[in-house]
């Protein structure tokens, strides 16, 4: 009533009351009774501010992508931009202009010049992997150029979601990065088994130097057993020349022994032969009973019987009749008996 009117500021709002041309109040979060028909109010939001963007662009090979992200942003200098953009409230609360809209219009602008000669001069494929090397750059050149610092603008930051080329050109380049990763595969299974093949070939190398040292070690035995065999052999052998010259020796001793008792055999045949000759000689001319008297010297009572009765055969011619009693036999038999007994 009468045009004094009320109001009231969030603390993220920028309010300044004009009378007259001239600023009489300002802050953030005010509140205050205020005369309408003379009176101009500004609001300048401090709170910030998220504009997304989309932009169709064309890399250095001449490939389209599109680029998706997002500006965050918040005034700074409040007086600065109300006097460049029309922040002004109308009676009923609402900007009495469409400047606040297209705030982030132009910011987004900016951002999309920026992230457009970023996107320019790298090729398709650095492009879809420098999202975060783009957006870097985008918020240093943005927080630098002079529209955002006249306004007085503060760049809290710049985000790239994402980079995308068109589906044909992202069908190719999935088909390539599959046969890529197919071949990485082939390649990995190839390596695999080669490696499988190496260690096979070390394994086998291995058993066949095992084996080569086992030959080796059983050829070493061998011919250690050989040279045993051969040492006994030539031991034995010495043994059996030793005992072979001792065998010879000993029947060169053994042939001299019998050469020697050969000769004694002569020697003592000899002598004999002599003293039976000396005695023949000695007895060509005695008398044969005195011969045979001698011969009888020293008989057993038997043998003189027994020479007897040859004596008395020989003269069997001679004698007419001879009787013998077997009372003499009998006595003659005794006696030559007790001559047997007692030799």
């Amino acid at each position: 009533m009468l045009g004094i009117r009320f109001i009231k500021a969030q603390p993220t709002v920028h309010l300044m009351h004009f009378r007259g041309g001239k600023l009489v109040r300002e802050g953030a979060g005010q509140s205050f009774y205020y005369y309408a028909p003379l009176s101009t109010l500004v609001a300048v939001p401090l709170a910030s501010q998220d504009r997304p963007f989309m932009l169709e662009l064309v890399t250095a090979d001449f490939q389209s992508v599109t680029v998706q992200g997002q500006v965050t942003y918040r005034i700074a200098d409040p007086r600065r931009i109300s006097a460049m953009m029309d922040f002004a409230l109308a009676a009923d609360g609402k900007y009495v202009s469409e400047d606040p809209q297209r705030l982030g219009e132009r910011v987004a602008l900016q951002v999309e010049v920026i992230v457009q000669q970023a996107v320019q001069s790298l090729g398709l494929k650095e492009a879809l992997r420098a999202s975060a090397t783009i957006a870097r750059t985008a918020e240093g050149q943005l927080a630098g150029q002079a529209e955002i610092e006249a306004l007085g603008l503060e760049v809290l930051g710049v985000s790239v979601m994402a980079i995308k080329p068109t589906p044909d050109i992202a069908r190719a380049l999935e088909a390539q990065a599959r046969e890529s990763n197919l071949k990485a595969a082939d390649d990995a299974v190839y390596l695999r088994r080669m490696s499988a093949v190496e260690k096979e070939r070390a394994i086998r190398q291995n058993e066949l130097d095992t084996d080569i040292a086992v030959e080796h070690k059983k050829r070493q035995i061998q011919e250690t057993k050989m040279e045993a065999k051969a040492a006994a052999m030539r031991k034995d052998n010495e043994l059996r020349t030793e005992q072979m010259a001792a065998d010879v020796e000993l029947e060169t001793q053994r042939k001299a022994f019998v050469d020697e008792q050969a000769r004694n055999s002569r020697t003592i045949a000899e002598a004999e032969a002599h003293r039976v000759s000396a005695v023949m000689q000695a007895l060509e001319g005695a008398d044969p009973r005195t011969i045979q008297a001698l011969a009888a010297t020293g008989m057993q009572p038997g043998q003189l019987i027994a020479q007897a009765f040859g004596g008395i055969a020989e003269r069997a011619g001679s004698i007419g009749q001879f009787n013998m009693s077997p009372e003499l036999l009998q006595s003659l038999m005794a006696v030559s008996r007790t001559g047997k007994a007692a030799s």
